[in-house]
């Protein structure tokens, strides 16, 4: 049996999921495999790295400093939340990730990307922190109109909620046949189609199979929905989804509604627990 975590994105409704997987880490549960998309791999990081309460610590203190994230940023940089501050200052000065819990984590960690040339999702194992590293998870986090396209080792990314959002087929196929996903939507939300697509259009224009896969995404997204739900009533995967809407947009500088969002998260944690326990047969 492999047990497996499958994170969707969702911005900073991500730091709701940040609150259930300090609960899953403080009960010293550790799947053999993470894969995560957008705020699922920026955030999810930290499980690899064992640190609870990283993600909810320099996101409330970052919130209003405008070398972390905000307008200036995106007018300076290209990039909303700063490439260069948000991924490698701050891991590396003022809230140390901890590259040796990392390296040394038998735990397989996965984040998907977008390729913008091709509109196909991009599957990046990640077993050693470096540079390069951080900068595939900033890839995933890179959300269209708001991020520039990252380059590295080749390719062309941006945010992988575009390609695949909830990657569960995929680490199934990876032979995960015990997974828990961790979704950021209610029960029978759908998602429509993108009313910003005209400045999508025009911000990617250099990248037609990007625009063709944004097009698209509502229907990839609402067609994963109903595997998971598939998953879930065959008892192939536990599902976690929040029973309302999570009250934070997607950019946010409210620290106080950050540190809700994150707490109701572990309040959920707690109550799953024991149910995460049982289905990973610990």
């Amino acid at each position: 049996m492999k047990k497996g975590l499958v994170l969707e994105g969702g911005a900073m409704r991500g730091l709701w999921t940040a609150g259930i997987i300090d609960v899953m880490m403080a009960h010293d549960v550790w799947p053999d495999g993470l894969i995560g998309v957008s705020a699922g791999a920026a955030f999810g990081c930290n499980y690899k790295s064992r640190q609870i309460g990283r993600t909810i610590r320099y996101n409330t203190r970052f919130a209003n400093d405008s070398r972390y994230s905000g307008v200036k940023s995106l007018l300076t940089s290209g990039d909303y939340y700063n490439a260069e501050f948000g991924y490698h200052v701050i891991p590396k000065k003022y809230d140390i990730f901890d590259d040796d819990a990392f390296n040394s984590n038998p735990m397989e960690f996965t984040v998907v990307c977008t390729d913008v040339t091709t509109g196909k999702a991009v599957y990046q194992p990640l077993w050693k922190a470096d540079y390069n590293c951080y900068e595939y998870i900033r890839a995933s986090a890179s959300m269209p109109l708001v991020s520039k396209v990252v380059e590295i080792e080749g390719r062309k990314l941006l945010d992988g909620g575009v390609s695949d959002s909830i990657p569960l087929a995929y680490f199934e196929q990876q032979g995960y046949d015990r997974n828990i996903v961790i979704l950021t939507q209610p029960l029978g939300y759908q998602k429509e189609h993108l009313k910003l697509m005209p400045l999508m259009r025009m911000a990617l224009r250099k990248y037609p199979a990007m625009i063709q896969a944004m097009e698209k995404r509502h229907v990839m997204y609402n067609q994963q929905l109903e595997y998971v739900a598939q998953a879930e009533r065959e008892g192939r995967c536990l599902v976690i989804r929040p029973e309302e809407k999570i009250p934070i947009g997607h950019l946010s500088h409210d620290a106080q509604l950050m540190q809700q969002v994150y707490e109701s998260g572990k309040a959920v944690g707690e109550r799953y627990i024991e149910r995460i326990k049982k289905f990973y047969k610990i």
